[in-house]
């Protein structure tokens, strides 16, 4: 069943649902010379974006590679809207404030 149809059922049965966006996001670490460097980049990021936006953060891929590092960035909300503007504020600022880190891609996964 799709999303649409799944928030009108809700919403007509008066239930409340769960919405819950992962946001995969590629980025670039080009100054990192060493994986222990890449770790403390990607640990003050992580970290910062959970204080700051509230959300769930992990390393989920190129764990090995140095300046490479793919993260999922997860919010849930009872709204799809306030889940996806906080994810979009999460990369913006993550674009605006880490002048150190390239984001080179970003996918947003509904679940």
């Amino acid at each position: 069943m799709d999303f649409p149809r799944v928030a009108a059922l809700a919403a007509k049965n008066g239930s409340n649902i769960m919405i819950i966006g992962a946001c995969v996001v590629e980025l670039c670490l080009p100054s990192v010379r060493s994986l222990k460097e890449k770790r403390g980049q990607l640990r003050s990021l992580l970290t910062r974006l959970r204080k700051e936006f509230n959300l769930a953060v992990s390393e989920i891929g190129h764990n090995d590679v140095w300046q490479s590092a793919q993260i999922a960035i997860v919010a849930v909300s009872n709204e799809k809207s306030v889940v996806e503007k906080v994810l979009r504020r999460a990369i913006l600022w993550t674009e605006k404030h880490r002048p150190d880190l390239d984001v080179v891609d970003v996918e947003i996964q509904w679940l």
